[in-house]
């Protein structure tokens, strides 16, 4: 491999894992925390209005909306916020890779590397210790803790992660590593309607962001593997605006961290992806010849918000469909930072996913792009398993709510049992009119709206 090149690398995926909590919060949560906690101001009207127009049905969410800690007569201190994290967030990113190790067929003990990240937990030691206890891994495991990288840390996860298993191959040895990617949002809505309602500021974070944590396996490929790749990583790409330090950040403060996104963010997002996917072509000049456009492939976009889908999607062509699962979280979860784009990546496999695909063909080749503070930008190219059985874990914990009826009707007896089939019967269907542009844009056009 040249340093501009990528030849075969032979790294995969063999294992995915999202997890989402059980508590859903619709626009009408945050107008009755405003409402209850809060006299009536402008800045706070107008955060409303935004909030019923960001394309976001419901967020989801560690703590339901009577939960003491933003009920209470001021905003949690951090430590307070860190201690619920330690706890629900920890167990959310446990449940997540137990589901990513089964898909994998590895055990815990086979691991031999973790690449973590987050932006909404600052401890030492960092949660990925918790996790790894959680586990029950004891062997020696290199550890990596991301920060500071905000909503591109899942895919800057992925492309550290490449980098310790090449060296592992380089070595001659086998390299299993496990990503997590863990964010607690929600509970920063007090700090956040707080600061709204001291300085008038518009504020857009506290409408957009929300819980999640997600998780993959990554493989070099040497010694025993049970599973087949999920995902090939081909390349990756990194980059930095120059002069855009201030205009995305997510600046620490006694009552958590408070988001910073100036209204030059979705320019300056739709602007680098173009520049950025052009390089992350010339990197590998062996892709099929009928894979030269962005449209030719499918993505696995960061929802940052609506702006930025299609903001994205106008500058290279796309439709909604090229980003159906990107469109599929961000409606139904909303934008959980770091840990959002794994959990599109998953979500990209599902069968209902599939015939939603642009003319009913599912791309061979899917590229990865997500952007965060600096801002910087993260762009990964993905060979998909098209013949790939996806093997299921029933019950990795107890967070994730039923996403349908006949899902919430399995027998107890049913929990803890595996499925090499596709998940389409545990998935409401989709039409593909759910993804027109119409239906999730209105927030691009309201003033001082835009997202990161």
């Amino acid at each position: 491999m040249t340093s501009n090149t990528f030849d075969e690398i032979n790294l995969s995926i063999i294992g995915l894992g999202s997890e989402y909590p059980p508590f859903n919060h619709e626009y009408s949560v945050l107008e009755r925390m405003c409402e209850q906690h809060y006299p009536k101001s402008p800045a706070l009207d107008k955060i409303k209005m935004i909030n019923r127009y960001t394309g976001i049905d419901n967020r989801s969410s560690i703590i339901p909306e009577d939960h003491p800690i933003v009920n209470m007569d001021r905003p949690a201190y951090i430590s307070e916020l860190s201690e619920l994290f330690l706890k629900d967030g920890v167990a959310l990113a446990v449940a997540a890779a137990r589901k990513a190790l089964h898909e994998a067929q590895i055990s815990p003990f086979e691991i031999t590397h973790m690449v973590s990240t987050t932006c909404t937990n600052s401890a030492n030691p960092g949660y990925d210790h918790y996790v790894m206890k959680q586990l029950g891994i004891t062997q020696p495991v290199e550890r990596v803790l991301l920060q500071g990288i905000g909503c591109s840390g899942g895919l800057a996860a992925i492309r550290t992660a490449a980098n310790l298993a090449l060296g592992h191959t380089f070595r001659g040895r086998p390299a299993r590593i496990l990503v997590t990617a863990v964010e607690v949002c929600s509970l920063m809505i007090r700090s956040e309607l707080d600061s709204i309602y001291e300085t008038g500021e518009t504020r857009i974070g506290v409408t957009l962001f929300s819980d999640c944590a997600s998780a993959l396996v990554m493989s070099n490929g040497l010694g025993h593997q049970r599973a087949e790749p999920v995902y090939e990583l081909l390349g990756w790409d990194h980059r930095t605006i120059n002069d855009s330090d201030a205009d995305l950040r997510f600046d620490a403060h006694p009552n958590g961290w408070k988001v910073v996104l100036s209204p030059r963010v979705p320019r300056l997002a739709c602007e680098i992806v173009k520049p950025s996917f052009d390089i992350l072509m010339s990197s590998l000049p062996n892709l099929p010849p009928n894979y030269k456009e962005a449209r030719d492939f499918d993505w696995a976009l960061h929802p940052g918000g609506s702006t930025i889908l299609t903001g994205v999607e106008k500058e290279l062509n796309l439709t909604p469909e090229h980003m159906r699962a990107s469109y599929d979280i961000y409606m139904n979860h909303g934008n959980s930072s770091s840990a959002t784009i794994i959990s599109v990546l998953s979500r990209l496999r599902d069968q209902d996913m599939n015939e939603c695909a642009p003319n009913g063909k599912v791309k061979d080749f899917v590229v990865g792009c997500a952007f965060g503070p600096g801002i910087s930008i993260e762009t990964c190219m993905f060979k998909r398993n098209l013949n790939h059985e996806r093997r299921i874990l029933r019950r990795a914990g107890d967070l994730t709510p039923p996403e349908t009826e006949s899902e919430g009707s399995r027998s107890e007896a049913d929990d803890n049992e595996t499925d090499n089939r596709s998940d389409e019967n545990n998935r409401s269907s989709l039409n593909q009119a759910e993804f027109r542009e119409s239906d999730i844009t209105a927030s691009a056009q309201l003033p001082n709206t835009q997202q990161g």
